[in-house]
């Protein structure tokens, strides 16, 4: 038995067998479509990054190649769930707002914050974090304490949690000069040129300051490991969210994640945001 079917105005015959084929294709490939369109691009993971920001996302010294943490963890997850990855470079000031507009699918180092909870989905998250505060070797100055801060001029990147927990600061009655950057990396290049006294910026970043060979940074202050860092998406976006968390409980679960911990900052700053 036959069945007709009509293409581009002329009928051809198909049999029975064939057309069963020709179905099955075609609910096959839904389910693949349906598979891969957990990402804005069919089989690509993007990534929205502030490239700017070491150890967690930066270019190595040939200006080409893209490195740190957040890099090695990003394409550890998109491997595992079968993607390529694509990094876009987005200004902090602007990284939530590209979720929104469906610029990337993901946007990595944030931290959790219930106001970003209830605009934003978030994944587990993947590493802590506290705040620091970092000075020149040589300065006189000594910063034991937040308070310590008192009179002096402080640099931070704007609309980050820096900028937070100096204005909870300069709230509570604490008086000092106030200096926001767009990169974190021109509040330390000031620093050098001592046109601040100190900076405030998450421990990740101060370690990444301190600890390079002939460095001439050091922290003053650091406090608790309060802050979990996260990756955000779009709100509604439970699908890629559930995934993205069971990639990052098989990565833990194997040693990825705090091995790449080991690497980058030579210890395990990512287990204690599981307990």
């Amino acid at each position: 038995m036959f069945y007709g079917i009509f293409v581009s105005g002329a009928k051809m015959k198909i049999s029975v067998p064939a057309l069963f084929f020709v179905i099955a294709q075609m609910f096959f490939s839904g389910c693949t479509k349906q598979q891969h369109g957990l990402t804005l691009e069919q089989g690509i993971l993007s990534v929205g990054v502030e490239i700017g920001y070491p150890p967690m996302e930066y270019y190595d010294t040939d200006g080409r190649t893209l490195i740190g943490f957040d890099i090695e963890l990003t394409t550890a997850l998109a491997d595992r769930l079968g993607l390529q990855v694509k990094y876009i470079d987005t200004a902090w000031e602007g990284m939530l707002s590209g979720l929104d507009t469906g610029k990337y699918d993901i946007a990595i180092n944030v931290t959790v914050l219930p106001v970003r909870q209830k605009r934003y989905n978030f994944t587990k998250p993947y590493i802590g974090n506290s705040m620091a505060i970092i000075l020149l070797k040589e300065a006189p100055l000594k910063i034991n304490e937040p308070e310590d801060i008192a009179g002096y001029r402080i640099a931070f990147q704007g609309d980050t949690t820096a900028q937070y927990f100096a204005e909870k600061l300069s709230g509570s009655g604490l008086q000092f000069s106030s200096f926001a950057y767009d990169k974190i990396t021109n509040c330390f290049d000031d620093l050098l040129l001592q046109r601040v006294d100190a900076v405030i910026a998450d421990s990740l970043v101060a370690y990444n300051y301190t600890t390079v060979k002939n460095s001439r940074f050091t922290i003053g202050w650091q406090g608790p490991a309060d802050e979990i860092i996260a990756m955000c998406l779009k709100k509604g976006n439970d699908a890629l969210t559930a995934a993205l968390d069971n990639a990052i409980d098989e990565l833990f679960a194997d040693g990825t994640i705090p091995g790449i911990s080991q690497k980058i900052f030579g210890q395990d700053a990512v287990s204690s945001v599981r307990k």
